[in-house]
């Protein structure tokens, strides 16, 4: 198969993207907040969990803890206690009340709407920092790529085989979508990885985007398309 030009990648990918609009519209976070302090935790919590599992923990710890100055102070085993049934529950709890302390210091307890500002936040990465800057502030510097978008990314070769992490993954996106497609494309594609696209057992032949799609029929119904790890 010859190498798909830029330009051809392009028109393929903004009809993908009318197709998701179509179907999902602008897309919305399945997390649950009230705060872009509250975002910034509930998805540094979800980080190797789901969001399901996110939500059933944070109305207590919200309601105890729901501001930076309040979860600064927070005692760690309380804060480790609320959010023991998630993964890594230890260094999330530190990470939580870390970031806050920091929050509090360096910004006056106000999550920076800057994408570079906020990775100085204590387990706040870059898909961190993407997500609440589209969700929180509607203002897209990039595309989160978490394992939803890393999966579809590749499947649908706007990503190489080179692209073998989030920032290159990421790269790789921003020069096929236009920037006007960076607010959307996140929640867009982690619906469309749980009703269609998935890891395992992708439902390929019901999909609304197969006739765009060069892995149609490629791809083996038990196996993962390039598993990553978390990508906070």
């Amino acid at each position: 198969m010859p190498r798909e030009k830029m330009a051809d990648k392009k028109e393929r990918a903004q009809a993908i993207e009318a197709r998701m609009r179509e179907r999902y519209g602008e897309g919305e976070c399945s997390l649950d907040y009230m705060t872009p302090f509250q975002l910034v935790c509930a998805v540094m919590l979800s980080a190797q969990t789901t969001d399901a599992s996110v939500n059933r923990v944070t109305p207590e710890l919200f309601a105890r803890f729901g501001t930076p100055r309040e979860m600064a102070s927070a005692p760690l085993e309380e804060v480790e206690r609320i959010i023991h049934s998630l993964g890594f529950y230890h260094s999330k709890a530190r990470h939580l009340i870390e970031l806050s302390q920091v929050l509090l210091a360096e910004f006056d307890g106000v999550v920076p709407q800057d994408v570079d500002e906020m990775q100085k936040l204590p387990g706040v990465g870059r898909k961190t920092a993407n997500v609440v800057m589209c969700e929180a502030f509607k203002k897209a510097q990039g595309i989160a790529v978490d394992t939803h978008v890393y999966r579809i990314a590749h499947r649908l070769k706007f990503a190489g085989p080179s692209a073998d992490t989030p920032a290159k993954t990421e790269a790789c996106l921003l020069k096929v979508y236009p920037q006007s497609d960076w607010l959307y494309i996140n929640h867009q594609w982690v619906h469309f990885g749980r009703d269609f696209c998935r890891a395992r057992n992708p439902l390929c032949a019901d999909c609304f985007i197969k006739d765009l799609c060069p892995s149609f029929g490629k791809v083996k119904p038990s196996m993962p398309c390039s598993p990553i790890g978390t990508c906070a």
